[in-house]
């Protein structure tokens, strides 16, 4: 049983790399840049699927605007050019078409507001959270604190340039990396301890800046929010999908602010709850191992 076990997952693995799906401590990777690509991040949360969706829909309203005023000055340029009207026309205005253009912009910009104030508000409206972690942003990394289960510890980028380290990929920082259960791919997105939240529950997240201003950004989920020194910002996400999530700073703060990067992991309430035990014995880090042991419980529990 158990050699079908690591069978199937050496299987699935290979599936995973070969399909260009790469894994990481034992979780898909959702949230991360690709070379290349274009559009947004496959929407995890519910906020990010309303933010990309009235992202789309904007871009045809301003499309269709585009289109009508280009063509409109090529009729203009072709009807009224000087060699076909050689008789200029003498009126000063029209009162019809005066108020079609003024009216016409209120119509498209109450329709747009209809549909992405409702949107703010829902960012905006902190829901009372499963699980509350406090943010703080330093020059240059982060500080977590689970307010209600007395867990906290920082996170840094795997190699740490931003604090004395290498901001090359050089062969320990290879090894680093695949220590932690990650490519190459992702020299620069990874942390060495990751924001761990459980599936399908509401976390709400108290932010702050404890020397500059920073801003924590999880593209995937629709969230950003800036860390202001003096100030307690809130933000609030619900992920949906199991997996390897990543962010990064998104306000300038400083020399080494391009490596200030985000981690988050979405697990299964059961591998939460292990992670949690062992936090608060003071066992942060997420491994690999951990979650096929907390897995395997969760089947023998099953059973």
């Amino acid at each position: 049983m158990r050699l079908m076990k690591s069978f199937g997952g050496a299987v699935a693995a290979i599936a995973a790399l070969t399909s260009g799906t790469a894994l990481a401590q034992g979780l898909e990777i959702v949230g991360q840049p690709r070379l290349g690509n274009m559009g947004f991040q496959t929407a995890a949360t519910e906020l990010a699927r309303d933010l990309q969706g009235l992202d789309h829909m904007i871009l045809i309203i301003i499309s269709v605007i585009t289109v009508f005023v280009t063509a409109l000055l090529i009729w203009c340029i072709i009807r009224f050019n000087q060699r076909v009207n050689k008789k200029p026309a003498t009126f000063t205005h029209n009162s019809p078409l005066e108020v079609a253009w003024t009216v016409l912009p209120i119509f498209i910009l109450v329709f747009i507001g209809a549909f992405s104030l409702p949107v703010l508000f829902k960012q905006q409206e902190i829901p009372e959270g499963d699980i509350t972690i406090k943010v703080m942003g330093y020059q240059w990394y982060w500080g977590y604190e689970y307010v209600d289960d007395g867990v906290s510890f920082e996170s840094y980028m795997i190699g740490a340039p931003a604090t004395g380290g290498d901001n090359r990929l050089t062969p320990e920082v290879e090894k680093q990396l695949a220590d932690a259960g990650y490519t190459n791919d992702q020299f620069l997105l990874a942390t060495d301890t990751a924001v761990v939240v459980p599936v399908g529950k509401t976390i709400v997240m108290n932010v702050t800046g404890m020397d500059v201003i920073h801003s924590w950004t999880i593209p995937a989920f629709g969230v950003k929010q800036d860390a202001v020194p003096g100030r307690t910002a809130h933000l609030w996400f619900k992920a949906e999908k199991e997996g390897v999530y990543f962010g990064q700073c998104s306000e300038l703060c400083g020399l080494n602010h391009a490596y200030m990067p985000i981690t988050v992991k979405v697990v299964s309430e059961e591998v939460y709850a292990k992670w949690l035990e062992a936090a608060k014995g003071g066992d942060v880090v997420l491994s690999n191992a951990d979650i096929e042991a907390y897995s395997t419980v969760k089947v023998a529990a099953s059973n």
